[in-house]
């Protein structure tokens, strides 16, 4: 969670590249507080690796709370629009593909169509291979977004904005 100030999200992605770590996913929105952002990063590394980024990420301008968001513990989700291929004949079968998956139809056009679907990972990686046959026009994913679940047990204060 971080102070809505210029350079913010610079200076902590930087930080990630002069260390050598990639960011396998990056979401930044608004929280409930004017002036505050949440910036989800998804990172691969070691837990030793994930303590030493939590400590640098602590030290940076703007940076209000470090939460580390554990699998299994967190509610995960991502956001995939797509816009695929379909004659009149097979939009039927895929818009109601997507609904059963709890998407929605956005748009439709001479030949194609605008799906969204949220989901985690996973759900949108297997819609989109269902909509590969059909021919994908244009595929838009945000990064994985997520909050702690309202059921898990309370952890310590050192947490890091990281899905590992």
């Amino acid at each position: 969670v971080v102070e809505d100030r210029p350079g913010a999200l610079t200076r902590i992605t930087t930080m990630f590249a002069r260390r050598g770590f990639n960011i396998e996913s990056l979401a930044v929105g608004p929280t409930e507080r004017p002036g505050v952002s949440c910036i989800t990063l998804r990172v691969d590394c070691t837990q030793h690796s994930l303590e030493q980024i939590e400590k640098q990420i602590h030290k940076l301008v703007n940076v209000l709370r470090v939460t580390e968001l554990v699998a299994g513990e967190a509610v995960e989700r991502e956001l995939l629009v797509i816009r695929v291929s379909a004659a009149p004949e097979k939009r039927a079968e895929l818009v109601t593909t997507a609904e059963a998956l709890g998407g929605r139809l956005l748009d439709v056009g001479a030949d194609a169509v605008v799906l969204e679907l949220t989901g985690t990972p996973e759900e949108l990686d297997a819609f989109h291979e269902l909509c590969h046959p059909y021919g994908i026009v244009d595929l838009v994913r945000t990064g994985r977004i997520g909050v702690p679940r309202a059921s898990a047990r309370r952890r310590p204060a050192r947490r890091l904005a990281a899905i590992n």
